[in-house]
């Protein structure tokens, strides 16, 4: 019969003894990792990123992570690199080989290959006295006292400090490099997380009927109604030649009556000065996040001249799922 009780404690279990060794490997990193990234930011080719059975598979999600912030990599199976894929590796190139015992016996036939090449190594390993160590230009320790296995045979907690050296090393890179918004996106330019980055507001912004506008010389009234038309939460105050000159929001309306003063008052004694605007051209992702610090809800779009092209707010955002 099943045990419920025993199935959560033996999750949790795994899960603390991942975390416990996952937090000493962060005791133990040293300038071990700036010897890799400054021999990584030196690449003037690719970087390789090799291991085999579950280091294979984590070798390849750290390659992807690379390639995705801005330094050029890809992954290479070690039994592969044996049979022709040596071949795709150039002495520009830098290689990184996971390998928890550092003792494939695939890594005995390609270490002296590349070393004559001069090809610099850096190892992700456990075994700081193995072969792959010692004939590696940089060694990120990922060394654990056990695994989550209580056989101490599947790989698991090696497997997640391998995955976690990885990500330290990609983000050092990204940020050393100052990897841009702009940038990513153009590595992702489908799916979900290609509208969320790669749009701009000109391509969810509302046009025409849609956009809440009115005239410097309208009343607060109409100002008002303009606000109700629309649900919007703000409309712009243009000049004669479109250009905004404030907004007026629901906020502002609140205030306003709440002051006792009239409706029939003139706008121009109502709005906001300047107001804040987007440029159509913006990444939408930025003006979502722009409207988080800004604590606004919605805002006038305009073109490079300052001409009101469009309108958007907080829900227009959802379209493309970039909460």
């Amino acid at each position: 019969m099943m045990n419920e009780k025993k199935l959560l404690d033996y999750a949790k279990e795994t899960l603390l003894i991942e975390i416990s060794e996952a937090k000493k490997m962060l005791m133990r990193l040293n300038d071990s990792i700036v010897l890799a990234c400054r021999i990584l930011l030196n690449c003037s080719g690719k970087v390789i990123v090799s291991g085999i059975g579950k280091s294979g598979h984590i070798a390849q999600k750290i390659a992807a992570s690379l390639a995705s912030t801005g330094t050029p990599s890809f992954f290479m199976h070690l039994a592969d690199a044996l049979h022709g894929d040596l071949g795709m590796i150039d002495v520009k190139d830098v290689v990184i080989f996971i390998s928890y015992s550092g003792q494939a016996c695939e890594l005995d036939t390609l270490i002296p290959l590349l070393s004559e090449n001069c090809i610099p190594i850096i190892a992700l390993t456990g075994n700081s006295s193995s072969s792959l160590a010692k004939a590696a230009s940089c060694v990120l320790d990922i060394k654990i006292e056990r695994e989550a296995c209580p056989m101490k045979l599947v790989p698991t907690s090696s497997v997640v400090n391998a995955l976690m050296m990885g990500d330290a090393l990609t983000i050092t890179l990204m940020r050393q490099k100052e990897f841009s918004v702009d940038q990513f996106a153009r590595f992702h330019p489908g799916g979900r997380l290609g509208a969320k980055l790669y749009n701009r507001v000109s391509q969810v912004m509302r046009v025409g009927g849609n956009i809440a506008k009115v005239c410097l010389k309208v009343t607060v009234m109409d100002a008002m109604c303009e606000l109700n038309r629309t649900g919007l939460g703000l409309t712009a105050v243009c000049d004669p030649l479109n250009n905004v000159v404030g907004v007026f929001t629901d906020g502002d309306l609140r205030r306003w009556l709440v002051a006792g003063k009239s409706l029939s008052d003139p706008i121009v004694k109502a709005m906001t000065v300047p107001g804040y605007l987007l440029e159509e051209d913006c990444r939408a992702f930025v003006a979502m996040t722009m409207f988080h610090k800004n604590k606004i809800h919605a805002a006038p779009v305009v073109d490079i001249r300052g001409k009101l092209v469009g309108m958007i707010n907080s829900h227009d955002f959802h379209q493309l799922d970039l909460n």
